[in-house]
């Protein structure tokens, strides 16, 4: 049920009990089986049974590891608290929690209805409230009940495109934004507990990214295999990740790129007490017009990962 070799004590999650969202298939089931494989007992979400849940669970328990299925749209409150509750009823803790699920409506700007917009957020930003929001009340009652630190993983989903902002991806950029912030929000609140709050943003070949990534290549390692994200994802759920929290990784293939927080490009003073109209366009103005137009608010170094 675990690595071989070193790797066994390094990522050890026996007696572990996961919780992972969209978990059917695609990259939710990969961090699926990774946990599995290293010990952890899962508790898998997804919008409804069918033959592609049933193998995924068959597959976690062909690893000798154990599994329930919650069925359900993660942006809904009975789903984020029926995950905790079997969770606890199958196994007895929650002890990580992988926000993986997600939809995309893709659509310029100037042609996104309310709709489109409102499901993606609903999905993604709101679907990672709900269960991170959950989990983080049974960490804070667990830790206050027993007076101690508990052990508390949570990895959440975010994607370059909160930090690009594609500009067909309005809803799933804004959405991505807020899930690092909100992971940011959850590293800070929940430490003092012993919780530990990261987020990925993974390039990965799955059904959701069918129409971003080209076909797999025929032979050799797959780059984009959703496996590549899910050791990392396995590894910051386990022990030896407890000193890395607040953090934001893209990774693929065999890169993790850790990314820096935003820096202060430059400083504006007012010669006085406040700006005049005159002066802040002679100060602003005058900076940009020496620069590139095309440098905006965005981790545009991104692209230079690959």
């Amino acid at each position: 049920m675990s690595n071989d070799g070193a790797s066994e004590s390094a990522v050890d999650l026996a007696g572990r009990v996961a919780i992972v969202t969209g978990a059917g298939s695609g990259l939710g089931k990969a961090e699926a089986l990774a946990l599995a494989a290293a010990g952890a007992s899962v508790v898998v979400n997804d919008l409804a049974d069918g033959d592609v849940v049933a193998e995924t669970l068959g597959e976690i328990r062909a690893l000798g590891a154990k599994a329930e299925f919650v069925a359900g749209s993660i942006a809904e409150r009975s789903t984020a608290d029926a995950l905790i509750r079997v969770a606890n009823e199958a196994f007895g803790s929650v002890d990580i929690v992988v926000n993986n699920a997600g939809i995309t409506r893709d659509r310029m700007l100037f042609n996104m209805s309310d709709e489109d917009f409102d499901a993606v957020l609903a999905v993604h930003l709101r679907g990672h409230f709900l269960l991170t929001r959950n989990a983080a009340a049974y960490w804070r009652a667990k830790s206050k009940e027993t007076g101690a630190p508990v052990y508390g993983r949570l990895v959440n989903t975010s994607s370059e495109a909160g930090l690009l902002g594609p500009e067909g991806q309005a809803n799933y950029a804004a959405a991505k934004a807020g899930i690092t912030a909100l992971t940011l929000t959850a590293a800070r609140a929940l430490s003092r507990f012993g919780v530990r709050a990261n987020a990925i943003a993974p390039r990965a070949r799955t059904a959701m990214t069918e129409a971003v990534f080209s076909a797999a290549p025929e032979g050799g390692v797959d780059p984009l295999s959703p496996d590549h994200v899910a050791r990392l994802v396995a590894y910051l759920a386990s022990p030896a990740a407890d000193a890395i929290t607040g953090q934001l990784f893209v990774v693929y293939g065999p890169m993790v790129a850790l990314m820096a927080a935003p820096v202060v490009e430059r400083r504006f003073d007012a010669a006085g007490d406040q700006w005049s109209a005159e002066a802040l366009a002679d100060t602003l103005g005058g900076y940009f017009a020496g620069r590139p137009a095309n440098r905006t608010f965005s981790a545009s170094s991104l692209n230079d990962l690959g």
